[in-house]
C-alpha cells in the first residue's frame, strides 16, 4: 500500500461544473493524504490543465455545459500520451447505456451520485496505484532501453576501432605512412557523398575503406619491405593482397564487412580492364572499390615512402586527371576534382610530418 507520502506526490484532477461537488470531493481526498487536487469547474480548461499538470487520476462528470464528459475525454484521447491515467466517471446519469458509452470512451471506472465515500476512495487507491506500477513499468523500459542503445554503440564503436586498429596494423606492415589510412577513408567518404550516396552508406565507406590493404598481412616480409623495384616473381606474389584481404574479410554477411571485402578485391582493378586480380573493367567494378583506388592512389603518391619520394600535389592531380577513363572510373576522377579544396584540408589535417 502507498503510503502517505507517497499519496501527497499523486496528482488528482476532479472536473465538475458544480462547485459543491468539486468542495465534497476535497474534503473526501484530502485527509486521505492527496494534498496535490486540480479541481476544475469549466471543462473547456481541462487539456491545458493537463498538459500543465499531469495528473494521475482523473474524476469526470459526464452532463457539463460547454464540454461534456465524453467531449473531454474524446480531447484527451486525441493527446495520444501513452500514460494517459485512469479516468473515473461521476455523474448522476443512471442506466447502463451511460455506462457502457462511457467505458467504450476511455473510462476506466464508473460510479453514480450519490456515491458511498469508502467506495470511492477505495477505487480511488486502486486505481492510482495501478497507474502507478504502469509509469514504473514503463520507465523502467525506457531505462533499459536507453541501456541496451548505449551498449549497442559502445559495442559498434569498439568493432570500429578493431577494424580501423587492423587496416593500420597492415599499413605499418608495409609503408609505415601513419595517418594514410584517415586521409585514404575520409577522401573516400567525400567522394561517396560527393556522388549522392546516403549519409549511411557515407559512413560504411568511412569506416570499410582502411581495410583495403588488409592482405598485406599475408605477404612475405622480404617482399613487402623491399626497398627496391620487385622482380616480376615478387611483383606476382605482391598482386595477391587483395584476394587474399577478401578472404580475410569473408563469412560475415554485415554491410559494413561485405563493402569491405569488395573494397579490398577491387581497390588495384582499372577502369580500362588492366588491374588485378581480376582484370575486372568499368562499371563490372564495384564503385566502393573505385572511389577507394582513386583515393589510395593519390594518398601514395603525395606520401613519402622509403623507396620514393612525394608527389607534388600538382603533380598527382595532373597524373590523376590523365589516367581518367583508363586507370580511375571519368566520375569518380570529375568529383575529385569538383571536391579538391575539400581534399586538400583533408590532406592538411591529417599530414604526416614527412608531407610537409
Amino acid at each position: 500500500m502507498i503510503s502517505h507520502q507517497a499519496r501527497r506526490r499523486e496528482c488528482i484532477m476532479a472536473v465538475d461544473d458544480e462547485l459543491v461537488n468539486l468542495k465534497l470531493l476535497d474534503k473526501m481526498l484530502r485527509p486521505q493524504g492527496y494534498e496535490h487536487l486540480v479541481l476544475v469547474e469549466d471543462s473547456r480548461r481541462v487539456v491545458s490543465l493537463y498538459r500543465d499538470m499531469q495528473p494521475d487520476l482523473i474524476l469526470l462528470d459526464l452532463n457539463m455545459p460547454h464540454l461534456d464528459g465524453y467531449e473531454v475525454m474524446a480531447q484527451l484521447q486525441a493527446l495520444g500520451d501513452p500514460l494517459l491515467p485512469p479516468i473515473v466517471i461521476l455523474t448522476a446519469l443512471q442506466g447502463k447505456e451511460h455506462l457502457f458509452k462511457a467505458l467504450g470512451a476511455g473510462a476506466r471506472d464508473y460510479l453514480t451520485k450519490p456515491f458511498d465515500r469508502t467506495e470511492l476512495l477505495m477505487r480511488v487507491r486502486n486505481l492510482l496505484d495501478v497507474h502507478g506500477a504502469h509509469r514504473l513499468l514503463t520507465d523502467q523500459a525506457h531505462t533499459l532501453d536507453a541501456l541496451v542503445r548505449t551498449q549497442t554503440e559502445e559495442l559498434r564503436r569498439t568493432r570500429l576501432e578493431v577494424i580501423r586498429r587492423l587496416g593500420m596494423a597492415a599499413e605499418y606492415r608495409d609503408e609505415e605512412t601513419g595517418n594514410h589510412i584517415l586521409r585514404m577513408s575520409h577522401v573516400c567518404a567525400l567522394l561517396a557523398r560527393a556522388l549522392d550516396w546516403s549519409e549511411a552508406e557515407c559512413e560504411l565507406m568511412l569506416n570499410a575503406s582502411p581495410m583495403h590493404d588488409i592482405g598485406k598481412i599475408g605477404i612475405p616480409d622480404a617482399i613487402l619491405l623491399k626497398p627496391g623495384k620487385l622482380d616480376a616473381d615478387e611483383w606476382a606474389v605482391m598482386k595477391t593482397h587483395p584476394s587474399k584481404g577478401a578472404r580475410l574479410l569473408e563469412g560475415d554477411d554485415s554491410e559494413l564487412m561485405r563493402m569491405a571485402r569488395d573494397i579490398a578485391l577491387t581497390h588495384h582493378e582499372k577502369w580500362d580492364g588492366s588491374g588485378y586480380p581480376n582484370g575486372l573493367a568499368g562499371p563490372a567494378i564495384p564503385l566502393a572499390g573505385r572511389i577507394a583506388a582513386l583515393a589510395d592512389v593519390f594518398d601514395a603518391l603525395t606520401a613519402q615512402r622509403p623507396y620514393k619520394k612525394a608527389w607534388t600535389l600538382e603533380a598527382a592531380v595532373e597524373w590523376i586527371v590523365q589516367q581518367r577513363g583508363q586507370h580511375f572510373d571519368p566520375a569518380v576522377v570529375d568529383v575529385f576534382m569538383e571536391q579538391w579544396p575539400q581534399i586538400l584540408e583533408i590532406w592538411q589535417r591529417y599530414a604526416d610530418s614527412t608531407n610537409h
